[in-house]
């Protein structure tokens, strides 16, 4: 491939994924990430800080959270809210043709620490920027966390269930049926 070719960061992600799968998260470099991908070092490194990074991309999941969370119509309940938000990310994000590379990286970050460790960063950033994007909105402080704590549950029960193999739904709306599910068990009064 042409270093000049466009989409660096998703070709780094994608020669990242294929190495971390055959040698092991340990035993993969940057460099060894940046020629299976077919760019320099340097090209890896104005695109991500570090090869635990490279699965995680920027800020773009932050920016699509807030951004849907402002977008979202005016007066609705928080849990609505969100559920908008997680529509756009689902139409921007996470196509049906990023399902198998997205199953693919559960795998990987399922097996080494580190990963889960920067999985588990993220989350609780994009659990803050949550809360944050909610209070902009009015929502108030408690309501807001606890909306965001619910919320990030259910994106990652939809995430684990739309990068599943034998999954055919759109994320957008299986993640709004999650959060209702989510929300009916938080009420469970068994």
């Amino acid at each position: 491939m042409a270093r000049w070719q466009p989409n660096a960061p998703e070709r780094l992600a994608l020669a990242a994924l294929e190495l971390f799968e055959e040698r092991g998260y340990e035993n993969t470099t940057v460099i060894g990430i940046a020629e299976r991908a077919g760019l320099t070092k340097s090209t890896f490194f104005r695109h991500f800080p570090d090869k635990r990074e490279v699965l995680f991309g920027s800020g773009t999941m932050t920016d699509l959270l807030v951004g849907g969370i402002a977008t979202a119509p005016p007066d609705v309940p928080p849990l609505e809210v969100v559920a908008h938000a997680l529509e756009v990310i689902g139409r921007e994000a996470f196509p049906a043709h990023r399902r198998e590379f997205a199953a693919r990286r559960r795998a990987v970050i399922a097996a080494h620490p580190d990963l889960r460790e920067r999985e588990a960063l993220k989350g609780i950033g994009l659990t803050a920027a949550l809360i944050e994007a909610l209070e902009n909105r009015g929502v108030p402080t408690l309501t807001a966390r606890v909306t965001a704590e619910l919320s990030a549950l259910a994106w990652k029960i939809a995430y684990e269930r739309w990068s599943a193999p034998t999954n055919t739904d759109e994320f957008g709306p299986l993640a709004r049926r999650t959060l209702t599910e989510v929300r009916i068990a938080a009420e469970f009064r068994g």
